[in-house]
């Protein structure tokens, strides 16, 4: 949306969102959708200090990781709108779903060299097809395809957990992911009506703060799963009294 001050970054190239550009700086086009990614680095550096203090597999902390580099993608996407930086979003966001589908389906995979191959050049073809194609709706389904088809692989680690506090981080997972994708279709369908108000809610900062949470709840989440695969005797256990994070206690001759 039109703003009031210059544009450092120059005429815009990628999708804009339902917020004014460029009102509080000429160096940030959409101040809240960038500033909002803020929680999911945070969330993500607490994850990974957490895998690396415990010494969980390398997988965890990649995937803290790559949580980081999406939002720091998105933080330079909405700050500039060019269409460089929003496929410097949109493409980690692809990586980081091949992540998931990888720790949710790698333990039950019998032919593991397989997966891990596959999956690298799979993403590594989306990138080149997306970087010359320009990818628009087509980007959107086949991101929500690839949530999907991890949510059976989740439902079952959700049925065979018995510990409450585990289980409560998958449902605040389904929450947030509910709610953001409320605050996201909201801010993207209805930003005519929004734009009308005393005061606009940004809808999809909203969801970044939301995914960050997401993200988080849904790691700790596989943390705890995988943990109990490896009879690591993992127990949710909450920070100040509730904030979540797993804890271990591994055999000795690990």
């Amino acid at each position: 949306m039109e703003g009031g001050l210059s544009s450092f970054w120059g005429p815009v190239t990628a999708a804009e969102w339902c917020e004014k550009n460029y009102v509080y700086s000429s160096y940030i086009a959409e101040f809240f959708n960038t500033i909002s990614n803020v929680p999911c680095i945070l969330l993500a550096l607490i994850g990974l200090i957490n895998a690396l203090r415990q010494r969980f597999e390398k997988r965890f902390s990649v995937l803290h990781v790559s949580n980081m580099i999406l939002a720091i993608g998105s933080m330079l996407y909405h700050a500039t709108l060019q269409h460089m930086q929003q496929q410097g979003d949109e493409t980690p966001m692809v990586w980081e779903m091949l992540l998931y589908f990888y720790i949710l389906y790698s333990p039950d995979w019998h032919y593991r060299s397989t997966m891990p191959t596959f999956l690298f050049l799979y993403g590594v073809g989306f990138a080149m097809a997306h970087a010359l194609l320009r990818f628009g709706i087509g980007f959107k389904v086949h991101y929500v395809i690839l949530c999907l088809l991890c949510i059976p692989r989740m439902y079952k680690y959700y049925i065979y957990t018995e510990d409450a506090s585990a289980k409560r981080l998958a449902k605040l997972y389904v929450a947030t992911s509910f709610l953001g994708s409320i605050c996201w279709l909201a801010d993207r369908l209805f930003c005519k009506e929004i734009s009308g108000w005393y005061f606009n809610p940004q809808g999809h900062a909203l969801w970044h703060v939301l995914m960050g949470f997401n993200s988080y709840f849904a790691n700790t989440f596989l943390m705890f799963c995988r943990a109990q695969q490896r009879e690591w005797d993992p127990k949710v256990v909450h920070f100040l009294g509730f904030f979540p994070y797993v804890k271990i206690q591994k055999p000795k001759s690990q």
